[in-house]
């Protein structure tokens, strides 16, 4: 064999190599981003009289889209089904209050934090658990000492009670992580359904993100409601609302966190927080 026909031998073997392997995976190119959300979680996201939707997370979301470049549509979803119509394509992301936690960081992605928010409890003004032991304090569910110390003293005033909270969500999970057995806890597809059943008394008291209940005491109605109880963070309640992503769309949540340190770095988030909160909430945990 001739030097000649050696390397167009050599040519040929390199070439169907190349052509052997698999092709290379292209990153995704974001034009426009479906974002999931309730439109019933004020004052995170709210429909108003005309079938628009406002708050928080809507003005943050426009502003992350307008950051990243891409075309943005909000779409309603009920809670319960937002995360399995993530994971079958129907939308691209959420935004809807919705906390990172170990369980669902098994099935979905988040982007970086952009609220934060103790949870606590609501009762009537009336109500004897006005004064519930631990009203104001804060208290970490990762601390087992310091959350063993709150359970004992608020599981007494809980028993034989009858407690609201929206389905599937961090409280659900907080309730029956530390109260199970102790009270009855009734479970609504929204949130704004336990509030009517506090309000007609078919509920002694409900739990809820501190930041959902700024919303509920600027209602008609709202003055007659309090806050009691320990505000609790960690554990079951994750560490933060962020969006959630396909854990298959890491460009996608890269583009978020870019946007999001943009919001941060602009004093976006804070105005946003001060606005729908009158509360800086924007977390301190990410830089």
């Amino acid at each position: 064999m001739n030097v000649r026909t050696l390397l167009g031998t050599v040519a040929a073997l390199a070439l169907a190599a190349v052509m052997a392997l698999p092709p290379q995976a292209h990153a995704k190119e974001w034009k426009k981003v479906v974002i999931a959300t309730e439109g019933a979680f004020a004052p995170y996201n709210l429909t108003r009289p005309d079938g628009k939707l406002d708050g928080f997370e809507i003005e943050l979301g426009n502003y992350l889209c307008k950051h990243m470049k891409v075309t943005c549509e909000f779409v309603t979803v009920d809670w319960n089904s937002v995360i399995p119509g993530l994971q079958a394509g129907k939308y691209d992301a959420i935004m809807d209050g919705m906390s990172i936690t170990a369980k669902r960081l098994e099935i979905i992605d988040f982007s970086l934090p952009y609220a934060d928010s103790p949870s606590t409890f609501a009762v009537m003004k009336d109500s004897p658990l006005v004064n519930m032991p631990y009203t104001g304090k804060r208290v970490s569910l990762d601390d087992k000492a310091a959350t063993e110390a709150m359970v004992k003293a608020v599981a007494p005033a809980l028993k034989g009670k009858t407690i609201g909270v929206q389905v599937s969500t961090i409280q659900a999970a907080t309730l029956d992580a530390f109260f199970k057995g102790v009270a009855t806890v009734r479970t609504y597809g929204k949130t704004e359904e336990h509030d009517l059943d506090l309000q007609d008394g078919r509920l002694d008291i409900e739990i809820a993100s501190s930041n959902y209940f700024v919303s509920v005491l600027g209602k008609p109605g709202g003055d007659k409601i309090v806050l009691t109880g320990p505000l609790m963070t960690g554990g079951p309640l994750g560490s933060g609302s962020a969006v959630g992503l396909r854990k298959s769309d890491p460009e996608l949540k890269a583009m978020f966190n870019d946007a999001l340190h943009a919001a941060k770095a602009d004093g976006t988030l804070k105005t946003l927080a001060e606005k729908w909160f009158h509360n800086d909430v924007v977390p301190t945990s990410w830089n």
